[in-house]
């Protein structure tokens, strides 16, 4: 290819890859603590409901102080399904005959019951507070707390397709720097968020903003690496994930408020928005879309930092015209995903692209975002992370061997098969069922990395 050989006279994988890749890659770590966010901002405590006997500056003086407090629970919530204190529900009256060493579930009526009419009372002991404790997001409620997930998967499907238009017309760099703002600023309203639909509202822009991020750090990533060096550096984009796991885990450890884990998170974006403007445009971009004199000026400036200054006076406008004649025809025909479905060999692409697309994401994210608090959520968050890197890192050493349909039906398999035995596996065996969790993810692991490199290399530029 023209450009590719223009790319390695000024340096494909030199200085300037290295400086562009890290700066790429740190916010993805951020990025990644945003999509697990509601593991923790979102858990859901042991609650039950709100009754005077239990709260001392309510309390009874009447109420003997001899009571313990689970005395006071025993008489004041009834047992649940699991003969825990029940969720939802409270006795309208203190049923003092509960007692009784001998009393049955017989000596109390569904009648003497009403629903927490003064609200719950929250086990604090995991999380000072989440947005299920903020906004009372249990029982008749309950519902209402995946929706902000919901909502937040639909922020990342409108900024996908949103991102990748604008992104085509705009400019990568342009795009990923306003996303960048984007996300430091929606992210840190999140955390004072006064009501729930209004946090909803910020989580789907936060969402928007990362769609940005992870498309346009992809394009970068690969339109100003070689060819030899993409698989490399797309794993290292890969590896990104799996670090900002444990970075979730280990901030949200030593966070426990929801809102002020928001504030973490999201305070960080401010910085990458304003290196962002020190990032280079996709010159491979700026040619087709026929800005010659812009790309002459990233790709001299390129040469500049690879220490390649007689390359870099070299290059003209005259030089690029006469190296990118092809390409450069080829960029005038306008791009829509009407291409994509017209032409056999690109619709069969898309097609497979997206069914291995849709397969990674709704596995990781289905596993990924249940964890449940029973268990040690942060532990359980970290061995996500960790189990991931060796997956991704023999994922590299595989596409050079297999290639990339063998790894990426091999990555497809693996994730499926534990998966699969996951569903028959009963929910009292809870280590195995994470162990087969978390080996599962490793596989969709694969498969992100293994998918992220090969559609890349699929289509051309003009629609990537």
């Amino acid at each position: 290819m023209a450009f590719a050989e223009l790319l390695d006279q000024v340096g494909s994988q030199g200085r300037f890859q290295v400086l562009q890749t890290v700066a790429l890659l740190v916010p993805i770590i951020g990025v990644t603590t945003h999509s697990m966010l509601e593991n923790f901002s979102g858990a859901v405590p042991n609650h039950h409901c709100w009754v005077p006997l239990l709260d001392k500056s309510t309390a009874q003086a009447s109420v003997p102080r001899t009571l313990s407090s689970e005395a006071l629970l025993t008489i004041s919530i009834p047992p649940g399904p699991n003969q825990e204190p029940h969720q939802c529900r409270r006795f309208r009256h203190p049923q003092w005959q509960l007692l009784d060493p001998n009393a049955t579930s017989a000596n109390w009526s569904e009648a003497a019951t009403e629903p927490c009419v003064d609200g719950w009372v929250y086990n604090r002991s995991t999380f000072t507070s989440t947005i299920v404790t903020q906004w009372d997001l249990v029982c008749d409620s309950q519902a209402l707390k995946p929706m902000a997930q919901y909502i937040y998967m639909a922020g990342i499907l409108v900024g996908a397709a949103v991102c990748g238009h604008t992104s085509d017309r705009f400019g990568r760099r342009l795009v990923l720097t306003w996303s960048y703002l984007q996300l430091a600023m929606v992210g840190t309203a999140a955390g004072f968020a006064p009501t729930f639909p209004v946090y909803c509202l910020l989580r789907f822009l936060v969402a928007f903003a990362v769609a940005g991020i992870l498309m346009n750090t992809a394009m970068l990533l690969m339109e100003w690496m070689s060819e030899a060096g993409r698989p490399l550096v797309m794993t290292l984009n890969s590896l990104g994930f799996s670090f900002g796991q444990v970075l979730m885990a280990a901030v949200a450890y030593g966070v426990r408020d929801w809102a002020m884990l928001q504030l973490t998170v999201s305070a960080p974006f401010f910085l990458s928005f304003v290196y962002s403007w020190w990032l280079a445009e996709s010159a491979r971009w700026l040619l087709i879309t026929g800005r010659v004199a812009q790309g002459l000026q990233e790709l001299q400036r390129v040469a500049d930092i690879n220490r390649k200054w007689a390359v870099g006076e070299a290059l003209t406008t005259e030089v690029l015209l006469s190296a990118m004649q092809e390409e450069l025809s080829m960029g005038q025909a306008p791009a829509s995903v009407g291409t994509l479905l017209r032409m056999p060999g690109l619709r069969q692409r898309t097609c497979l692209s997206v069914l291995c697309w849709f397969a990674f994401g709704f596995t990781f994210y289905g596993l990924a975002l249940d964890l449940a608090l029973g268990s040690n959520v942060f532990l359980l968050q970290v061995l996500i992370g960790v189990v991931d890197i060796p997956a991704k890192t023999g994922t590299l050493l595989l596409l050079s061997h297999l290639g990339r349909r063998h790894t990426q039906a091999l990555s497809l398999v693996l994730a499926g098969v534990c998966i699969l035995a996951n569903t028959v596996v009963p929910h009292e065996m809870e280590a195995l069922r994470s162990a087969l969790a978390v080996l599962g993810l490793s596989g969709v692991g694969a498969v992100f990395t293994c998918i992220t490199i090969y559609s890349g290399e699929l289509f051309p530029t003009v629609l990537r």
